[in-house]
């Protein structure tokens, strides 16, 4: 009998295995790290120089604008946080396959991964190389200078 740990979600019992080629996770472990060190993290400094663009400080007159703004900066601040987020969100799945595959490297090819060694290597923390986030100038605040009236 299979310890409830090991089977799969209630929903999905009726659906057979999921099944990985234990050889091949190496490799999509070694290429999705790659993928990130050389094609995504460059790219940061620039997105940030892009959202750092200074926006003038609207006329306190203008609620539509003032109330436009706040709400294009909450929403800036959110994507900056999820795009600096991906990366090491990335290099930690690679991580975890990296790790899976290096367990099961000496298995047969259709030895199946315990549940619980995939929500440990996934649970495992390590060196993300997460970049700080960059400050982003709010241009409804106080501190950005005098209000420009119409």
């Amino acid at each position: 009998m299979i310890p409830e740990e090991d089977r799969p979600a209630g929903w999905l019992r009726d659906h057979g295995g999921i099944e990985a080629d234990i050889r091949q996770m190496r490799e999509f472990a070694d290429r999705l790290q790659d993928e990130v060190t050389r094609n995504y993290a460059p790219h940061l400094s620039y997105i940030a120089d892009d959202m750092k663009a200074a926006i003038p400080n609207p006329a306190d007159a203008f609620i539509e604008l003032v109330q436009f703004l706040q709400a294009h900066h909450e929403t800036q601040q959110a994507t900056v946080h999820m795009v600096w987020d991906l990366g090491p969100a990335t290099g930690h799945l690679a991580d975890a396959a990296g790790r899976i595959a290096d367990q099961y490297v000496h298995t047969d090819a259709f030895s199946s991964a315990r549940v619980a060694d995939v929500e440990r290597a996934l649970g495992h923390t390590g060196a993300t190389g997460a970049r700080p986030l960059p400050v982003l100038p709010d241009p409804t605040s106080a501190a950005g200078g005098p209000v420009v009236l119409p």
